[in-house]
């Protein structure tokens, strides 16, 4: 029974793939994160090489499974019980994102910590387009609209509490198969939604945005019906979306157009004494 660590993505989905792919909803932040890896190669997300652990247990199954791109914190998938008792003596942890009670029993095991986000995973149910929908329609982003579509997702990471460093990689890996797209009223955008490529038949909707001299209109909304309505009929099984609970508006319109809570997780930072 042991923690494994490489920074060989192969050797990680190699040994691992199989137990994210079993539970795909719990396991998306690591399956898409990995398919990131392994396409666009391990300085996808900084400098640092990643950190990608496994835990075995008793009878030689995987576990649990944890992914670290510095500098940003592990995250960690489903895990048993006893990987999760065994991750903090197996690797130093500058904190976690993981689900609430994995989390909170990390975070126990530390001097003093700090919850920095709360999130709550969403998977799509029946589908209810906002009925009437606003005006406009939606159209796939592409090349020509990299400068707005980096302005936007820096804006939008700037306002969420983000890192808006990777803006321009989003942008150029979402556009090449179609992962953006815009709510458009009279030829001009006024929302922006993307969508993760389909890894283990899941796709997760993410950087719902809308400027703030188009909000209150339901764009977002109709958008986000739209690309996730997209996203059923190019054949994912589950269309998931991550929403901030400090937000009750977005966690409000998604439960609207047929979202239904899945589970919790927290990202906590350890602090030094």
């Amino acid at each position: 029974m042991t923690w494994t660590f490489t920074d060989d993505v192969e050797a990680f989905l190699d040994a691992a793939g199989a137990s994210l792919a079993a539970r795909p909803a719990a396991n998306t932040l690591l399956l898409t994160v990995t398919a990131t890896l392994r396409d666009s190669g391990p300085q996808a997300y900084g400098s640092a090489p990643p950190v990608l652990g496994w835990w075995r247990g008793a009878d030689g199954e995987v576990a649990g499974a944890l992914v670290r791109t510095p500098p940003f914190v592990p995250i960690l998938g489903t895990a048993s019980a006893e990987a999760v008792d065994a991750l903090a003596d197996a690797l130093p942890l500058p904190g976690i994102n993981a689900d609430r009670d994995s989390a909170r029993t990390l975070a126990a095991r530390w001097p003093r910590h700090r919850v920095d986000e709360e999130h709550r995973l969403y998977r799509l149910g029946t589908l209810l387009p906002p009925s009437p929908a606003p005006a406009g329609g939606p159209r796939t982003a592409t090349t020509a609209d990299r400068a707005v579509l980096v302005e936007w997702l820096r804006t939008f990471g700037r306002e969420t509490g983000q890192s808006g460093d990777r803006a321009e990689r989003i942008v150029d890996e979402r556009t090449v198969h179609g992962g953006l797209t815009f709510w458009e009223t009279g030829g001009v955008p006024v929302s922006l939604a993307g969508v993760s490529r389909r890894v283990a038949g899941t796709v997760r909707v993410a950087n719902v945005y809308t400027p703030p001299e188009h909000r209150g209109r339901g764009y977002a909304a109709a958008l986000t019906a739209e690309v996730s309505r997209a996203a059923r009929e190019e054949g994912a099984r589950e269309v998931l979306l991550f929403t901030d609970l400090a937000n009750p508006t977005s966690n409000g319109v998604y439960g609207r157009i047929g979202y239904e809570a899945v589970s919790d997780r927290l990202l906590i930072t350890a602090e030094p004494e």
